[in-house]
């Protein structure tokens, strides 16, 4: 591992399909004109996976990154047995992030956005000296938050002041680490706006979430873990989606899986899950509009309030910009589903007890999506299904340990202005 070397790539926008290198922070094209992602093209046509003791690196072949940080670990696939007999499911693979000993994951803050984090500071350049924001409705800023503690990379926190309880963990934090909250009532939007406000000032850089590379491709090693383990592209990928940046980024490494030439070349059905009353994306989907369509924001707040998956609760996602959801589901003959807080507990209880392991509101939206399909004969039960556990084990993780909470240094009113917030977050650092 002292031999990692920073791996090879260049940049493509989706749009216009212009190639161009990556001379830094790059989150879009600066000479597209219309809204779109860009893509990684690695060097490495084929993927070769490293071993464990990489961690989420093993997949560095098809990562953006510069070198390795510490503490990482991989998403785990394995062929479910209990689930899949009470199913009728012949082929269920089960992709698992979180805390899982026994299966081999150790992803300490419990979430698959650890393999965003690992990939994205990766990313960062070690000379760099602003500070890193990252808006969030809990899970990932728990993940960031544990990343650039570890690894001493200055983060700026922007958390809905509802969604504070997810910010714990099993020791305190390095200093490198601030959070500022929006006032109760506020959502994953208005984290998202503080953020942008915070921004103003050049001493701080954006994350970018949907538009970083490492970001997404991060979030591929699921795929890229389900594909090598089973031998094959699945014919059908669930996940519960918020942003739905985890279903493009399983849409790409679907595409470079088929490049790759050894594990097929079909498109998996890309079927994504909302927590009802919460659904843009399943609303805009039903109504065919590449368009998200008006949300008033007090009933998006009250929706957001009301699910068990806070984590799905974003207002804008990257869904009608080129090479986003839209054109994932288009591409994959996929389809939105949705799942209530009963449907998604009903189903977080199945898992528990016959896969032992406990899971987040968001995966059980996933599985309640999937047994819906079964039960109303709309899936082959002989069908490659992956089943993407995005976060699992939190019983185990904080079983007799105490922990800690991260607080805000200051919650922000919903009508902050930008001086104030600029003024306040300079002063943190």
């Amino acid at each position: 591992m002292e031999n990692f070397k920073p791996t090879k790539y260049t940049l493509t926008c989706v749009a216009t399909g212009r190639q161009f290198d990556d001379t830094g922070w790059i989150l879009d094209d600066a000479e597209c004109k219309t809204p779109s992602l860009v893509r990684a093209n690695y060097q490495s046509k084929q993927l070769e996976v490293k071993s464990n003791d990489y961690g989420l690196y093993k997949f560095c072949d098809w990562l953006p990154v510069k070198r390795m940080l510490q503490g990482s670990s991989a998403p785990v696939t394995y062929k479910s047995e209990a689930l899949a007999k009470h199913l009728g499911l012949s082929n269920l693979w089960i992709t698992m992030s979180g805390y899982c000993p026994s299966k081999g994951v150790r992803m300490s803050t419990c979430s698959f956005k650890e393999t965003e984090a690992y990939s994205v500071c990766a990313r960062i350049d070690e000379k760099e000296d602003r500070v890193l924001v990252v808006a969030s409705a809990g899970n990932t800023a728990r993940a960031f938050a544990k990343v650039c503690s570890d690894n001493n990379i200055k983060l700026l926190l922007c958390v809905p002041s509802d969604n504070l309880d997810a910010l714990w963990f099993s020791e305190p934090l390095n200093d490198c680490v601030k959070l500022i909250a929006c006032e109760k009532g506020g959502d994953y939007y208005d984290a998202i706006y503080l953020s942008i406000m915070a921004l103003k000032s050049s001493k701080f850089y954006s994350e970018g979430g949907a538009k970083n590379v490492a970001r997404r491709d991060g979030m591929s090693t699921t795929v890229l873990s389900a594909v090598t383990t089973i031998g094959r592209i699945p014919d059908y990928y669930f996940q519960a989606v918020g942003s739905g940046t985890g279903a493009i980024a399983a849409w790409e490494a679907n595409m470079r899986l088929i490049e790759d030439g050894r594990y097929g070349d079909n498109t998996m059905r890309l079927m994504v899950s909302q927590n009802a009353p919460f659904v843009p994306i399943y609303d805009a989907w039903r109504a065919d509009s590449r368009e998200m369509l008006p949300y008033d924001n007090n009933k998006a707040r009250r929706d957001a309030e009301l699910i068990d998956a806070k984590v799905l609760s974003n207002r804008k996602p990257p869904y009608g910009i080129a090479g986003g959801l839209y054109d994932a589901l288009k591409a994959s003959n996929g389809d939105v589903l949705v799942a209530t807080n009963a449907q998604s507990r009903r189903a977080c209880k199945l898992f528990k007890e016959l896969e032992g392991i406990d899971i987040y509101p968001a995966p059980g939206v996933a599985l309640a999506s999937l047994i819906k399909m079964v039960e109303t004969g709309a899936i082959d039960k002989d069908a490659c299904i992956m089943l993407n556990i995005t976060g699992a084990g939190e019983e185990a993780a904080k079983r007799n340990r105490q922990m800690w909470h991260l607080k805000p240094s200051k919650v922000f009113s919903l009508t902050a202005s930008i001086d104030e917030v600029v003024t306040y977050v300079e002063s943190l650092f």
